[in-house]
């Protein structure tokens, strides 16, 4: 197979869906490995690590997109890259789309040019878990509290306190909206620093795991069973992690509760991606991270590990090869039937969106189809030609 990695254009965004280590795992598997010149640099990745991996170097994104059978990317194509989808028909486009979250004008690109969107956010392990999600869940958990740590100081709006341990003074207040990955890397970074940490959350099973985990180190508060309104009374930092894996985000902290937070409190949004969960998130940018609404300070960035590529690359690169390797290694609707949970990755195929909460959330029931009918439908023709 040929595989395609591009250079990421949204501004802010320096990972690369690829490392060199990782093209040289494909190259040694037989595969062709085309990368954009410059794709990797960001992430520390020059040219030539690439081409000492096996990988070519291709100067423009058409050449890479023309060539390939299977594009890596890291964040889903933004306007300027809606041309090159064109020659993405048939072919796989593996990377984050967040399409509940994004303009409905990219998904109806891709059902026109029936591009086959496998998106890193929805492929679940064996247990059910999110794994290519969970990297990134895990530095954008850590960023948001060193955001929440900037973003305190007066001159932001911020309320003026460290997270810090200060002698004779009263620790932060943070609280944390879900005990999912992103979730409790929040709450780790948080109690390290010296804050007190509340993490709500309403699965009883993750609550009895968040106790275990955390040893009373951080209160584990059952939103089933209490209302939330006192965890939220006067703290200083918010911090929004709730998931529900290819779907929209459910706003889960009212105006209300927003306003019972101190004056000044911080709130870091992480759910942003998937439209957010505490009322008033909206999205921001690297290059302006942070509004101030109703007397608190927001930072609302969708693609936080993009500033932290050192990281995030090879830490997602870690993850994604083995599935890499997989669609590489065989037939696509082989790798699928073989393999549910990969098959829960795909977004749009042959036209049709396959993901009956993206299809609910933009409002295209009518693009819908069902995956495993249109797999069999293919598999049919494939048969038959």
């Amino acid at each position: 197979m040929i595989i395609g990695v591009l250079k990421e254009v949204k501004k802010g965004e320096h990972r690369v869906g690829l490392t060199p280590a990782g093209a040289s795992l494909l190259k040694h598997g037989g595969h062709t490995v085309l990368v954009e010149t410059g794709a990797g640099v960001g992430s520390g990745f020059e040219d030539i690590h690439y081409k000492n991996a096996g990988a070519s170097i291709c100067l423009k994104p058409i050449e890479v997109v023309h060539r390939a059978d299977m594009v890596i990317k890291i964040k889903e194509p933004i306007p300027q890259e809606y041309k090159l989808l064109k020659m993405l028909r048939g072919k796989i486009l593996f990377t984050y789309f967040h399409l509940s979250g994004s303009p409905k004008l990219l998904t109806k690109k891709l059902l026109e040019h029936k591009v086959t969107a496998l998106a890193y956010e929805t492929i679940e392990d064996e247990s059910g878990h999110l794994p290519l999600l969970a990297p990134m869940s895990s530095v954008a958990g850590v960023a948001a509290i060193q955001y929440a740590t900037e973003y305190l100081q007066k001159k932001y709006g911020g309320c003026g306190i460290t997270l810090g341990k200060i002698p004779n003074t009263e620790p932060a207040q943070v609280v944390v909206v879900g005990g999912g990955v992103a979730g409790v890397s929040a709450a780790k970074t948080a109690v390290g620093m010296g804050t007190q940490v509340t993490i709500i959350e309403q699965r009883q099973q993750r609550i009895f795991e968040l106790k275990e985990m955390f040893q009373g180190r951080a209160k584990i508060f059952d939103s089933q069973k209490h209302g939330i309104n006192e965890c939220l009374r006067d703290a200083h930092v918010l911090i929004g992690a709730t998931l529900s894996s290819g779907a929209k985000a459910e706003c889960v902290i009212s105006k209300e509760q927003v306003l019972l937070t101190t004056p000044g409190a911080v709130i870091v949004d992480i759910s942003i991606d998937q439209g957010g969960c505490i009322w008033g998130s909206s999205p921001t940018t690297h290059e302006k991270p942070t509004f101030v609404k109703e007397g608190r300070v927001y930072c609302c960035v969708a693609n936080i590990p993009g500033q932290f590529p050192r990281q995030s690359t090879p830490a997602l690169t870690a993850k994604t090869i083995s599935y890499i390797q997989t669609l590489a290694n065989n037939d696509f609707l082989f790798s699928l039937r073989k393999d549910r949970g990969l098959a829960k990755g795909l977004s749009t195929f042959a036209g049709f969106i396959t993901n009956k909460a993206v299809a609910r959330d933009l409002k295209m029931e009518k693009n819908y189809k069902d995956l495993w009918f249109l797999l069999e439908e293919s598999l049919r023709k494939s048969i038959v030609s």
